[in-house]
């Protein structure tokens, strides 16, 4: 949910400076770039060596470092994306109302242009004077998001409030922050992707090429745009960010027939690109097959239709559906775009010029109202489902 973002974590001397080290653990599970700023005081709680390793970055403490190279506070201040001041005692909360600057993480502060968060620890009484109270309120007031101290057992041995924050409260804040203003914030979206197999016997199944690496980026670039997205994925080796998104797991057109029923009527947006067999053997057989010297007779008989089937219950649904051709693409496409109910269907040709199937690349054309639309030219699957999210999101919006 973070990956691309740069966050300075501001580490002040309270006791709740250990906890900095699990913040910072997290942020980098979620893909975030960290870098820390130890105030002198934070340094007897916690060692910069462990949040060096922890961030795999430099942590940064005083303007001259050992070497005594230039600490530059104001490139600290412009490579982030957000900083977060955890914990921020009453001492570094004053020093920031009033502006004071005497050391490196002050100085960082007021350099900054990035919004600053602030998590508040100090003991009960502290937490409760009329000066922190006016302090806290005075930087809410210039725009700095401030998560409120919790409940709880405090070194002092008192109870009550001035707990700093648990760190997976902090990072939900933090994702928050990121994902408040993403255009598909609040939405649910469902998609499938990959293959289907069906099976002939305990080895052999009929299959067909398709990676799912198509229907991954997309799903990975609406879970990018704020979108809480499930994927349900066919038989694929594609890895995905299931930080990210939910993924189910599928093997068969009936089990991914089942699983997106299940999973459709509370979604906003539906998008099917999986690649699923239309047929299945009627009788599959439950060891292994023995070759024979004749043929092999095999019966088939239709898997069920997943896309009709989603079209036929779609109420609030936008649905989008694939077509994949070999010739008389748009036709093709157009009739799958009319009977099946779908919103829009991504029409993108199987053949030399473009082998979509177990390719990093391909080219589309998007049908709408039985119309040719949009363009999409040979690309990287990745800016295929980027380009294809943010004209979904227009439509979305209109």
């Amino acid at each position: 949910m973070l990956r691309g973002k740069n966050i300075l974590l501001g580490v002040t001397g309270g006791i709740a400076a250990y906890k900095s080290a699990a913040l910072v653990r997290l942020l980098i599970k979620e893909g975030a770039e960290v870098k820390v700023i130890l105030t002198g005081s934070a340094r007897d709680f916690v060692s910069p060596q462990t949040l060096s390793v922890l961030s795999r970055n430099k942590v940064y403490s005083d303007f001259f470092d050992q070497n005594l190279q230039w600490n530059n506070h104001v490139e600290l201040a412009e490579w982030a994306n957000l900083i977060v001041v955890a914990p921020l005692t009453a001492n570094t909360l004053a020093k920031m109302v009033g502006g004071q600057c005497d050391n490196l993480l002050l100085a960082t502060l007021l350099s900054a242009r990035c919004p600053i968060m602030l998590a508040p620890a100090m003991d009960l009484e502290m937490y409760r004077h009329a000066t922190v109270k006016q302090n806290l309120e005075e930087l809410g007031k210039r725009g700095h998001p401030i998560i409120p101290a919790e409940s709880g057992e405090l070194a002092s041995g008192l109870h009550g409030e001035g707990r700093m924050a648990e760190p997976e409260t902090i990072l939900e804040h933090i994702k928050s922050f990121f994902t408040a203003n993403l255009p598909l914030k609040g939405k649910k979206a469902l998609v499938n992707a990959g293959p289907t197999y069906e099976a002939i016997d305990a080895v052999r199944f009929i299959g067909n090429r398709s990676s799912g690496k198509m229907g991954c980026a997309i799903a990975e670039c609406l879970a990018a745009k704020g979108a809480e997205v499930t994927l349900v994925l066919g038989p694929s080796h594609v890895k995905v960010d299931e930080a990210l998104l939910e993924v189910i797991r599928v093997e068969t057109a009936a089990e991914m027939y089942q699983n997106m029923l299940e999973n459709y009527s509370a979604k906003d947006l539906v998008i099917c690109s999986a690649a699923v067999a239309d047929y299945r053997p009627e009788n599959p057989h439950k060891g292994k097959m023995k070759k024979q010297n004749e043929g092999l007779d095999l019966k088939l008989v239709k898997t069920p239709d997943i896309l009709a089937e989603l079209g036929k219950l779609k109420t609030k649904q936008y649905l989008v559906g694939f077509a994949l051709e070999t010739d008389n693409l748009l036709e093709y496409a157009g009739k799958k775009l009319k009977e099946k109910n779908l919103d829009m269907v991504v029409a993108n040709r199987s053949d030399a010029q473009n082998p979509a199937f177990n390719s990093d690349l391909n080219q589309v054309v998007l049908l709408e109202n039985g119309n040719k639309t949009t363009e999409i030219g040979l690309n990287t699957k990745k800016h295929i489902a980027e380009e294809l999210v943010s004209i979904i999101v227009q439509r979305l919006q209109h």
